[in-house]
């Protein structure tokens, strides 16, 4: 399986530097056209990075081969899909934002070299209301300096984000229930799900959020356990990114790993109170140290009232094709709290089958069934987790229920309510994976009392037979 993969990942680069010509992509309506320059460069870098990752899956304790193998197959699904947008010119269709980080990760690249006319630009765009990207800006920029324009560099890069988040979901899985098969499950579950594929296939900043999301949980279930500094370092790097690609995430999964650690994810002893008090403080320090805190402050000020997400969510609500609860007032508490649970029902479930009216909408319809399908698994592995795992999955559960209510009342677009679902399928696919575990493993409890049962009816048949008066002797 190891060299089929191997195989198939080498024919797919070697397919991509010979058949894929350099393209000059017109897109006038918006920022011109973009080149997109040779594939071979892209496909080392893509490759190095995959080396990295495959290399720390490889190397996990547990299932390092099974890991590998989820890794790989992840990437080359994310490869191809890429690959076919990137060939059919499929961005502005499926996801426009690629053309947008293309322009301005390009013009922050020139304005590195001197170029003040682009230094404007970029600027313009980091103090825009789009500004909340301008860490996918930096990465398209530094990408551009090693590789030049390269559009399909970023989505490979993008794609090796999104499969490795299959192996931190693992990871993260395992770690708390100690089960191979839920965890497991979870992570072939984020490796191949249609839009978790789509979302990280492309030049879009879903794949890097939801990468690093996963590792701040990762990190920070490691250090509820044992305080490293190891995890605090890549804890802090974590959130600095998340900051610098959508800065409100950042204070919903520091409240998730305060909670966390307030709670404690372990019983509670004089040595893990300490341990948890420590990270704490060290996290806090760090993140005041490089200014991410003083930042994000000023940001909260800019955007985190009622009135601004009322004007936002309108924005979303006016699109005639996908919008919804145009008359939703959130610029209240009252009104806020009231649309959560008709927020929530969009974002957990739509688009439904009578909103589809397009080829963009009805290629969703096959994974939503799934989804729909999976959600009583959610419900079960849900309440078995907080039933019996509930210090543990504390960072993971006031993580995705606090952006889940977030969502709930701030989209009012069934389009982009779908697409930044994916920042909590993964680890809704943790509680869905454990959900199907648990109804697995009681039908094979039945099945198993039923065999016994059988075998007993069985042996008590033999044994009335032989000792029936009168019965033949051989």
């Amino acid at each position: 399986m190891n060299a089929l993969l191997t195989l198939l990942y080498l024919i797919l680069c070697v397919g991509i530097v010979i058949f894929v010509p350099p393209l000059v992509v017109p897109h006038a309506a918006t920022y011109g056209p973009f080149t997109a320059f040779d594939g071979a460069r892209a496909v080392l870098l893509c490759t190095a990075l995959a080396v990295v990752a495959g290399f720390y899956s490889y190397k996990r304790k547990t299932d390092g081969t099974f890991l590998l193998r989820l890794f790989v197959a992840g990437l080359l699904v994310r490869i191809i899909v890429g690959l076919a947008i990137f060939v059919f010119r499929g961005q502005d269709f499926f996801g426009g934002d690629a053309i947008t980080y293309d322009f301005f990760g390009n013009a922050q690249l020139l304005s590195w070299g001197g170029d003040h006319y682009y230094q404007s630009v970029a600027n313009q765009f980091v103090r825009s209301g789009e500004g909340s990207g301008w860490g996918m800006v930096y990465l398209v920029a530094a990408v551009y300096a090693i590789v030049g324009r390269n559009m399909l560099a970023v989505q490979l890069i993008n794609s090796v984000f999104g499969a490795a988040t299959a192996v931190v979901i693992y990871l993260c899985a395992n770690h708390v229930f100690q089960n191979s098969r839920v965890a497991r499950l979870a992570g072939i579950s984020v490796a191949f799900y249609p839009s978790l594929v789509l979302w990280s296939a492309q030049g879009l900043k879903d794949g890097p959020i939801v990468f690093f999301l996963s590792i701040a949980i990762l990190a920070t279930l490691k250090l509820g356990q044992k305080l490293q500094i190891k995890y605090i370092l890549i804890l802090l790097a974590a959130l600095i990114a998340l900051f610098a690609l959508r800065f409100y995430v950042l204070y919903m999964i520091s409240v998730a790993i305060g909670g966390a650690f307030i709670i404690g994810m372990q019983q509670i002893t004089a040595t893990s109170f300490v341990r948890q008090f420590s990270a704490i403080i060290l996290l806090g320090l760090a993140l005041t140290y490089v200014g991410v805190t003083r930042s994000a402050g000023s940001q909260f000020e800019r955007y985190g009232n009622l009135q601004n997400l009322q004007r936002s969510r309108q924005d979303l609500a006016r699109s005639a094709e996908s919008g919804f609860g145009r008359d939703v007032d959130v610029s209240s508490t009252s009104g806020a709290l009231s649309t959560i649970p008709m927020g929530m029902v969009y974002l957990l479930f739509a688009p439904f089958p009578w909103q589809i009216t397009s080829l963009r909408q009805s290629i969703t319809l096959p994974e939503m069934v799934i989804w729909w399908a999976s959600f009583p698994m959610l419900v079960l592995g849900l309440w078995f987790s907080v039933r019996y795992r509930l210090r543990m999955i504390s960072p993971i559960l006031i993580f995705t229920v606090m952006l889940t209510f977030a969502y709930s009342v701030f989209q009012g677009n069934v389009g982009t309510a779908y697409r930044q679902r994916a920042q909590l399928l993964v680890f809704y696919f943790i509680f869905v994976s454990v959900g199907f575990v648990l109804m697995k493993e009681k039908r094979e409890e039945r099945k198993r009392l039923e065999l016994e049962e059988r075998q007993g009816l069985a042996l008590h048949q033999a044994a009335t037979y032989k000792a029936r008066p009168g019965r033949p002797s051989i």
